[in-house]
């Protein structure tokens, strides 16, 4: 009998399938687990990343709406790095620059404060889901991963049935197992990154909005000053 497959019950552990494997089947569900390990690290950073913003932005744009004085309102939050922070910050710049001179062209002054401000929420939002594509993949790639090494490991199985030449359950069991075992850590290491990417994503496009909405807000409060100004 193949010494490959004679195992009892008791050494069906996930060690020592892991252990028992092939070489290919290890490589695999070392893979799949150190993906699973990134995975989980880019949801616990993100999530509290994401909190964190969420919070920032909204006493960031609470205390704005109530300064009487913008650009001292600006200087006291200049090294503030929240979204809206930033988004201000490009507006005001552009300000500044399209008001410098002594003609002032309304109709340019308002698209460009507009086209800088979008730009930097764009930029922001980029810099909030920048790895949000690393969960994507492993959520995407890790069950065909963890497919492959099942597939492998079937037909390791195959191999040592025709070589015991005996197709009992004691001889097939532990190499079944071992091939299930390797879609199991491929559908651990998935599930969870395809949840938090989905929830993440929403939270994203939450943040974008609400910074679409600051823009918008700060850009008609500059489109009044403008019709204010001769």
């Amino acid at each position: 009998m193949n010494p490959v497959f004679n195992m009892d019950a008791a050494t069906l552990s996930p060690v020592a399938l892991f252990i028992q494997a092939d070489l290919v089947v290890k490589v695999v569900m070392a893979g799949l687990l150190l993906a699973s390990v990134a995975s989980w690290a880019i949801i616990v950073g993100t999530t509290m990343r994401l909190r964190r913003v969420r919070k920032g932005m909204a006493r960031f744009e609470h205390d704005f709406w109530k300064a009487d004085d913008i650009d001292a309102f600006h200087k006291k939050e200049a090294d503030n790095e929240l979204p809206s922070a930033r988004v201000l910050a490009a507006g005001i710049g552009e300000w500044r620059r399209s008001t410098a001179g002594n003609a002032i062209d309304k109709a340019g002054t308002r698209e460009r404060l507009a086209t800088a401000m979008g730009a930097a929420a764009a930029g922001e939002v980029d810099r909030l889901s920048d790895r949000l594509n690393v969960l994507a993949t492993i959520g995407s790639v890790s069950p065909f991963v963890g497919l492959f090494g099942t597939v492998w490991g079937i037909m390791r199985s195959f191999t040592g049935i025709a070589s015991a030449q005996n197709s009992s359950l004691a001889v097939v069991a532990p190499g079944i197992a071992e091939a299930l075992f390797a879609t199991a850590i491929g559908l651990f290491a998935a599930i969870p990154a395809v949840i938090a990417y989905n929830r993440f994503s929403h939270s994203v496009n939450k943040v974008e909005a609400g910074l679409g909405r600051f823009a918008d807000g700060f850009h008609a409060t500059l489109s009044r000053q403008l019709d204010a100004a001769r």
